[in-house]
């Protein structure tokens, strides 16, 4: 199991995360902090989808907005 784990680490440490090892020793912050740029864009965009279709929703009326209580209160 050991050589089995170490073999694990072996793929991640030096092959898919080794496009990051560049992004260490650049001299540009921009360029350093690419992908955390990329996923707040992502992120942003799928607030957004979401916001919209949430009013969406809300503008229909699809949603049950009665107020009621469990039967035990």
């Amino acid at each position: 199991m050991k050589a089995f784990f170490e073999g694990i680490a072996d793929l991640f440490v030096n092959y898919l995360f080794a496009p990051f090892d560049f992004l260490r020793f650049v001299e540009s912050w921009w360029t350093s902090n690419m992908l955390n740029w990329v996923f707040f864009a992502i992120g942003f965009v799928a607030f957004g989808y979401w916001m919209l279709q949430l009013k969406s929703y809300n503008d229909n009326g699809e949603e049950d907005k009665s107020i009621t209580s469990h039967s035990y209160l």
